[in-house]
């Protein structure tokens, strides 16, 4: 993020409350970094599999998870006779179903990350959240974290809403607030988690 956009967000900031423009000021820029190191079906499992868990607890379970697979490659051990031993990994039924019908569209080929690359955000979360066991939530992960894109503004980020309701006024709609800081509703997001310190999976 350039220094003219931090300074855009600040005085912005400052139009709807003291307290944003502060925790702006303090913390500084932010930067997005996408990164599509890994394919795109492993991101999604990864990311539903840390789903309403801590960092850490999210951690550790991905680790039991690529442990149980050994040298199988996950989008080959996500399949339906594992899920026993997904959830001897800590995850919960839905999520193990999840992971295995993700692979299955994998394993189709229907999971291309530069097939998705070229759709807009509200494009790209229809073909995800068809997905059985992907909300908006993961969503909106993807397209933040995978494909970069700096316009998202996860509403159903608790951490997130909850700090901007908190830095400006419950009484606001988060949606209305967040509004004015497109095109670069990503970054208010990640400057949010900043100050919690809470960042996702």
């Amino acid at each position: 993020m350039s220094a003219e956009i931090h300074l855009h967000f600040v005085e912005v900031a400052r139009e709807l409350s003291p307290g944003l423009a502060d925790a702006f000021e303090r913390g500084g820029p932010v930067t997005l970094q996408a990164d599509d190191s890994e394919p795109l079906a492993e991101r999604l499992c990864r990311s539903i599999a840390g789903q309403q868990l801590s960092v850490k607890a999210a951690r550790s379970i991905w680790t039991r998870v690529v442990d149980a697979a050994g040298e199988t490659p996950l989008m080959e051990f996500f399949v339906e006779p594992n899920q026993a031993a997904l959830r001897g990994c800590g995850l919960s039924g839905a999520k193990s179903k999840a992971l295995c019908l993700i692979a299955e569209e994998a394993r189709a080929g229907r999971l291309e990350a530069d097939d998705l690359r070229g759709l807009d955000h509200a494009q790209r979360s229809q073909r995800l959240t068809a997905l059985w066991g992907v909300g908006q939530w993961t969503a909106d992960m993807i397209s933040i974290f995978y494909f970069g894109e700096p316009d998202v503004w996860p509403e159903g980020d608790v951490a997130a809403r909850k700090t901007l309701e908190r830095l400006t006024s419950p009484r606001r709609k988060t949606l209305r607030t967040a509004a004015r800081f497109a095109p670069y509703r990503s970054h208010l997001a990640l400057y949010l988690w900043r100050h919690v310190d809470a960042p996702p999976v």
